[in-house]
């Protein structure tokens, strides 16, 4: 067994069973330990997102809520939400979707918790800006602090690995690929280009990323949600037999499902393992990354940017990795053959999906659409590792360092296949949950007071208002 295979098999196991567990566990321990008021809330929190954010200009941080939640939703709409949907369909069948779903309801409660943990411990670093994170709640949150620091350090540690793998080369090799293969542009020059586009953002640090993930968020996700209703618009007729597939097999111990081509058969087990897993790898509640940038909105109230936060996993799972599992279930791609005889899977049945309805097109729409996500989520990481490596070492030529360093690897990961640097990434954004998770549980009590204190002071009254 060489390295690689070491590596692998670390990262199954601590993105395996027991990790799910924990991370679900949590969601539906801190939902009911918050009464159910991140879900009844939701309505609220939308509103708090589209109503604007000239109010919070006078308030500590640095960005606005908006800009702070577009830079979350960069980091975390991604592949995950073009290829992870279709690989858990393939793996998990169908009825992998639903769980993805349930996953993604109790994850809102976990992002509000860790959002509102971040503000409330946040820090003014020497550039005078925002800092926070989970590194900060564990340190200045803990009162054992020896256990604090320890596990802070660690999830730093954790976070830099994982920013210049699964937030950097995973995604410049995702853009190139996509690409290249669509308009046969050499991978070399598309890597200079997002060098150079990359390295253009970076320059003014989180309000230019800010600025930028306030334009092309919106937009991005906009644009793949319009062109992904004309798809089931057009493949009405299989919709509804396509979410009948979902719920049956949702919940089913062993059922069947396929396309022209093939067939799946697939257990409850199979649904709930991968539905879980690519929601959690999708949304990231519970990991702890989205917290940092919750850090750097302002806003004086720490369960107001938790409930803005919270909407990222609403928008990222509920709404387009929905929309992803209903294109691919109304097109009758799923369990369909390729000319070699293997099942379709991941971004070539999405390809398919789509192309049922825009043809030769369709793989144009899932370029453009994967370049802007990943693009994107280059952007979101990049400050999550910037913010991660200040906690250790607080100077503002170490940031510079990091930045130059982090947009070179975008050209390596561009143009180079690192199977062993990218399991060992993928297996740094896994442990990261680890202190996170420790955090939420360990600090529920600081999260429920925030949260209560936040509903008698602020919505109550603002509802009592609008009554009168």
């Amino acid at each position: 067994m060489n390295i690689n295979d070491i590596v692998a098999a670390l990262n199954d196991f601590v993105w395996g069973p027991i990790m799910l567990t924990l991370l679900i566990g949590t969601g539906v321990f801190l939902t009911i330990r918050l009464k159910f008021l991140p879900w009844r809330n939701l309505p609220y929190a939308l509103k708090q997102v589209f109503s604007g954010s000239k109010e919070f200009q006078k308030d500590q941080g640095d960005i606005t809520p908006f800009q702070s939640l577009m830079t979350a939703l960069a980091a975390t709409i991604g592949t995950g939400n073009i290829v992870g949907v279709a690989t858990a369909m393939v793996l998990g069948g169908p009825g992998a979707l639903v769980w993805m779903i349930i996953s993604a309801l109790f994850g809102l409660s976990t992002k509000f918790a860790e959002s509102t943990l971040a503000v409330k411990y946040r820090i003014i670093n020497h550039e005078n800006q925002m800092a926070g994170g989970p590194m900060y709640t564990l340190e200045r949150g803990f009162k054992n602090k020896a256990i604090g620091k320890t596990l802070a350090v660690l999830f730093a540690i954790f976070t830099i690995g994982a920013s210049f793998g699964i937030g950097n080369m995973t995604q410049a090799n995702s853009i190139t690929t996509a690409v290249s293969n669509t308009f046969n542009i050499p991978n070399w020059i598309i890597g200079l280009v997002l060098v150079f586009f990359v390295g253009l953002v970076l320059i003014g640090g989180i309000k230019s990323i800010g600025k930028v993930c306030e334009l092309i968020v919106p937009a991005m996700a906009g644009f793949y949600f319009i062109c992904g209703l004309i798809v089931i618009f057009f493949n009405y007729k299989n919709l509804i037999p396509g979410i009948g597939d979902i719920l049956r097999m949702g919940f089913s111990f062993s059922a069947v499902a396929g396309g022209v081509g093939g067939t799946l058969v697939k257990s409850l087990f199979d649904a709930m393992r991968w539905g879980v897993a690519r929601g959690v790898f999708s949304n990231e509640s519970g990991l702890g990354s989205a917290p940092i940038v919750a850090a750097a909105a302002k806003t004086d109230y720490p369960a107001q940017q938790g409930y803005i936060n919270m909407t990222g996993t609403f928008f990222d799972t509920i709404v387009i990795c929905t929309l992803t599992g209903l294109i691919i279930a109304s097109s009758g791609q799923l369990g369909t053959l390729s000319g070699t005889g293997d099942i379709i899977t991941g971004v070539e049945l999405t390809i398919a999906s789509f192309s049922i309805v825009f043809g030769p097109y369709g793989g144009i729409i899932i370029s453009i659409g994967l370049t802007l996500f990943a693009f994107s989520t280059i952007l979101g990481w990049e400050y999550y590792g910037e913010t991660a490596l200040g906690y250790l070492i607080d100077t503002k030529t170490t940031n510079y360092i990091y930045r130059v360093i982090f947009t070179i690897t975008v050209f390596i990961g561009a143009t180079t296949s690192l199977d062993l640097v990218w399991n060992l990434s993928d297996t740094m954004n896994g442990l990261m949950a680890i202190p996170n998770l420790i955090s939420l549980l360990v600090l529920n009590k600081v999260v429920m007071e925030e949260c209560f204190s936040y509903q008698n002071n602020v919505i109550n009254n603002t509802k009592s208002k609008e009554l009168t």
